[in-house]
């Protein structure tokens, strides 16, 4: 690593870290403004030391260690090393063909995740429908901890998969459980979220999917819900049933412990399912899904399918003032923060901004150990009319074509890098790197998103070997690598992977991508009826 990029690094690093010891106090996880927090909690501590934080605007988890040094930041990888680490987390997956032998209008998937947090807080998923038919692919960012995208990444699949099923197969469902006799299989996991921590209270949960069955049951729908409604219903009930969990009695204190981290830590959701030609995207937060296209002229273009919530999105901002008294109208949003805090207008859990303070007191003084527990123990300055957030998803429908290539799903870690353009861009530069997808159409045809292009051209002409086979890591490789020119500095990136841990997230978010690569046969064979 270069003594410049050394310097600059560790002197912003000091920056921060000499502002907190002056208030006795050492909290070794913050965020400059490239790489905003979700939170900005209100501190404990004197308030010189409060008021520089936030005018700083850093986020300050309760997590103490020690001060990294020049010595922290002599560490450097070799090429090996560094590809070693952005693979660490990489899955590829070719689903099989429809019943029927029908082929896959999905061909693969590949996924990868890279860690700022200790520990990450982003999860992913990946499961097909038994019951039904379809797809689903989501990534989850929690803030506050990742108890609260465990959780959603774990259960929100059943509660979609559940909506979508027929009356009949509710009622098949119903009786097995009264009989006492397993259950259907309801999902095949692809990519399971990660090893769950919640084993000790999974019939709980299965107690409350049931409720929500049973009250599909009393709808009489016969066909079930469309796939928009059962993504509303399924986000909103889910993030329901995570309220209640933790103000019902549970007499086994770990349960408790845990569904009191899920409820008061917070988590964005954007997820995908995939029928046919059918593509549903239901989005709560600042994840997002994007669309890569390449029309029959061969030019390439982006097409968002979700838009961030946030206080950057006008339609957000108004429908925040829409819901609370004009009166609020400038407290709402402060310095681009719900009520001066948090990022995301849209999230699973975060109960502070969803209960009344009332509710909030009664849930913490049943005895738990919130310190221990790394509960934020939040009060907004202007808490008047709750719930100022809610997980109910916007849906967008897009019919897929042939002409639709590719759809990345990611955290805003790397949407805080790369804009949508981007992304797109270092995907079809990598597909005719690496070949292997619809390789005719992308070595023969044109494209208008530019610089990337000819770079890519200029590095096949010099010979230089292939450096990953795995487009998610490719684009966490630029996101971190990249400068301003869209050129890869292999000093930046060496920079940005042997940060200490507990400066990492000083420079950036976890980063989670997952890259799902259409079928263009079976999607033209839709079409023509085969």
């Amino acid at each position: 690593m270069s003594s410049s990029m050394s310097y600059w690094m560790l002197t912003s690093a000091r920056y921060s870290i000499a502002a907190l010891q002056r208030g006795r106090r050492l909290y070794s996880r913050y965020v400059l403004s490239r790489s905003p927090s979700k939170w900005k909690p209100f501190l404990q501590g004197p308030p010189a030391l409060r008021d520089e934080v936030l005018r700083g605007g850093l986020a300050l988890p309760k997590a103490c260690r020690h001060i990294s040094t020049e010595e922290d930041f002599n560490l450097q990888l070799s090429p090996a090393q560094v590809n070693e680490v952005l693979r660490a987390g990489e899955l590829v997956y070719q689903p099989l063909s429809l019943p029927g032998g029908a082929p896959n209008p999905v061909l693969r998937f590949e996924s990868n995740q890279l860690a700022a947090n200790s520990p990450v807080e982003d999860r992913r998923g990946v499961a097909s429908c038994l019951q039904t038919s379809g797809l689903m692919f989501g990534i989850f960012d929690g803030h506050g901890g990742h108890a609260c995208a465990q959780a959603v990444s774990e259960r929100l699949f059943y509660y979609v998969a559940v909506s979508l099923m027929s009356q009949q197969t509710l009622e098949q469902m119903e009786e097995a459980v009264e009989n006492m006799k397993p259950l259907l299989p309801i999902l095949q996991w692809l990519k399971h979220p990660g090893q769950s921590i919640y084993e000790d209270v999974t019939s709980v949960h299965l107690d409350h999917l049931r409720v929500y069955w049973q009250e599909l049951l009393d709808l009489h729908m016969g066909m079930g819900l469309s796939t928009e409604e059962a993504l509303v219903h399924s986000f909103q009930r889910l993030d329901s049933d995570i309220s209640l969990e933790v103000q019902a009695p549970l007499e086994d204190e770990m349960a408790m412990n845990l569904s009191l981290q899920v409820a008061f830590s917070g988590a964005t959701a954007c997820m995908a399912h995939i029928d046919g030609i059918h593509l549903h995207v239901a989005n709560a937060g600042d994840c997002r899904a994007v669309l890569g296209v390449q029309e029959d002229n061969g030019l390439w273009s982006c097409v968002p399918l979700s838009c961030d919530h946030n206080a950057w999105n006008p339609a957000e901002l108004s429908r925040l003032k829409k819901e609370h008294p004009a009166s609020e109208d400038r407290t709402i949003v402060m310095e681009d923060r719900l009520l001066g805090v948090l990022m995301p207008c849209r999230a699973f859990g975060d109960v502070q901004f969803k209960w009344s303070q009332e509710l909030q007191r009664s849930v913490l003084d049943r005895g738990f150990d919130t310190e221990a527990l790394n509960i934020y123990q939040l009060k907004p300055l202007h808490y008047y009319t709750p719930p100022y957030l809610t997980a109910r998803p916007e849906v967008t429908y897009h019919k897929l074509r042939p002409q639709d290539k590719f759809l990345v799903l990611a955290s805003d870690g790397l949407w805080d890098m790369l804009s949508n353009e981007d992304v797109v861009r270092l995907v079809v530069g990598h597909l005719a790197e690496v070949g292997g997808h619809n390789k005719s159409d992308l070595a023969q045809g044109r494209t208008n998103l530019g610089l990337m292009q000819s770079l890519l051209l200029q590095r096949k002409a010099r010979g230089l070997p292939i450096t990953d086979h795995n487009a998610a890591t490719h684009l966490i490789r630029h996101a971190l690598g990249s400068n301003e020119y869209g050129e890869m500095e292999a000093e930046r990136l060496n920079a940005m992977l042997t940060l200490p841990e507990d400066l990492a997230r000083l420079y950036r978010d976890d980063i989670t991508v997952t890259v799902v690569y259409f079928n263009s046969d079976a999607l033209d064979a839709y079409y023509k009826g085969g």
